[in-house]
């Protein structure tokens, strides 16, 4: 009998629909944010990464051999500019100089130094890896920052960091 009243109820949860469906996880999209970055922290990481992007990209348009890395390379410094325009008023900054992190200072001093031949894969790599941080970032900020004006410079600001890094991805398959 207790099989009979087993097997039962286990056929009724699998054809509810209702049972089902509070069983399924929460998409992403509407999953609160994993972790938390606080204004300060959320400022300081962009406005370095903001600085090295604009930086390297410069570099690049210099020293890259193929047309289409430089074409990046040029638009990275007038998105990332306009983006440090716009952090730069959310955030109300002042304006001071941006400060390259230990981690940005490093890898803006191996591209200075990488010879001709390897520059541009080293450059299209680093915008791999800046890019895919940065829309993690803006990502995890838009969806739980601590600071309204900011967090809406996160989500304005996404969908070009994710145009970004499907870019330089096709960088990555080209060269």
């Amino acid at each position: 009998m207790n099989r009979l009243i087993s097997a039962t109820l286990v056929s009724i949860s699998l054809l509810t629909p209702a049972a089902t469906m509070a069983a399924m996880p929460k998409s992403a999209d509407t999953a609160a944010a994993p972790i938390s970055v606080d204004k300060a922290s959320f400022v300081k990481v962009v406005t370095s990464a903001n600085a090295f992007e604009i930086e390297s990209s410069k570099l690049a348009e210099k020293k890259a051999k193929d047309a289409d890395v430089k074409e990046f390379a040029k638009h990275m410094v007038a998105d990332h500019t306009k983006a440090a325009e716009g952090l730069k008023k959310a955030a109300k900054l002042g304006d001071e100089p941006p400060m390259l992190a230990p981690k940005h200072a490093a890898m803006l001093e191996t591209l200075k130094g990488a010879s001709e031949q390897d520059f541009q894969a080293l450059y299209i790599e680093m915008q791999t890896v800046a890019h895919m941080e940065a829309v993690t970032l803006f990502a995890t900020y838009a969806k739980g920052g601590d600071d309204a004006a900011v967090k809406a410079f996160a989500a304005e600001t996404l969908p070009k960091l994710e145009m970004h890094k499907m870019h330089v991805m096709k960088l990555v398959a080209a060269h």
